[in-house]
């Protein structure tokens, strides 16, 4: 389900604002900030999703579809537990999220599908200061299962589902995660924060918040949109060319960057 936590983690670092908004960071100083979607661009748990989706309608004596189940990459939790009750499951919204989530968690648990480069790139944007935060509509019990697995420090704050009234594609939860950098780091700027996902309600999301928007799809694929910039892989990506994103006024060049 693309799907779906949030609380606070651990607290990282506070990076100074620079009297004209840029953080220190040497050659990074016109990135102030990441907000990272989790599931497909963090870890892959899709097919954990999916698998727990399958099994639980089956359980009720339905059917489950790749179609069905891609449908939901990237919606609310809520929205997904919808359509598992349309689908013959015979439970409450709030009990087939708890069932769900426990699943993946205990999936996660049990082995984590990282996404290529995103650990990397995770930590060198730790090394250069550059906070992060994790904005995703996962429950915080999954949220905090993929977080544990990363350095100390590596997400100044997670947003989850929990913690907005509108999930994605409405744009609450990364105005929330640009709230809470914001409030640690003064001087942050919307056009200087990038923020990282893979579905189209999430890109939506970022993009109506008002964010500089990288978009790396993965489970299912994009329409076209100029206002972001699209890449294949976080694979051998760097720092430097995240603040390449943000242009020398806040201006993020669009297009296509293999």
């Amino acid at each position: 389900m693309a799907h779906h936590p949030t609380g606070t983690v651990q607290t990282l670092a506070r990076v100074e604002a620079e009297p004209d908004g840029s953080s220190t960071g040497g050659n990074l100083g016109r990135l102030q900030g990441v907000l990272w979607d989790m599931d497909g661009t963090i870890v892959d748990t899709e097919p954990y999703w999916i698998r727990a989706e399958r099994d639980l309608v089956e359980s009720y004596g339905g059917t489950w579809s790749i179609e069905q189940a891609t449908a939901l990459v990237g919606q609310a939790l809520d929205f997904s537990a919808g359509r598992l009750q349309e689908a013959g499951v015979d439970l409450g919204i709030s009990a087939i999220i708890e069932h769900l989530t426990g699943r993946v968690a205990a999936d996660v648990a049990a082995d984590v599908p990282w996404r290529p480069g995103a650990r990397e790139l995770l930590a060198a944007l730790r090394q250069e200061g550059v906070p992060c935060a994790m904005v995703t509509m996962s429950e915080p019990l999954l949220a905090m299962a993929v977080a544990s697995h990363l350095p100390e420090g590596t997400f100044s704050h997670l947003v989850t589902g929990d913690r907005v009234s509108a999930g994605k594609p409405d744009p609450e939860a990364y105005q929330l995660g640009f709230d809470l950098l914001a409030a640690d780091h003064p001087g942050l700027t919307k056009d200087r924060v990038v923020a990282i996902e893979d579905s189209l309600p999430g890109v939506t999301s970022a993009l109506a918040a008002g964010l500089v928007t990288l978009a790396v799809p993965h489970f299912v694929p994009l329409p076209p949109d100029t206002r972001r910039t699209d890449w294949s892989t976080l694979e051998g990506r760097t720092p430097a060319e995240l603040a390449a994103l943000v242009g020398p006024r806040g201006t993020a060049p669009a297009g296509e960057r293999a």
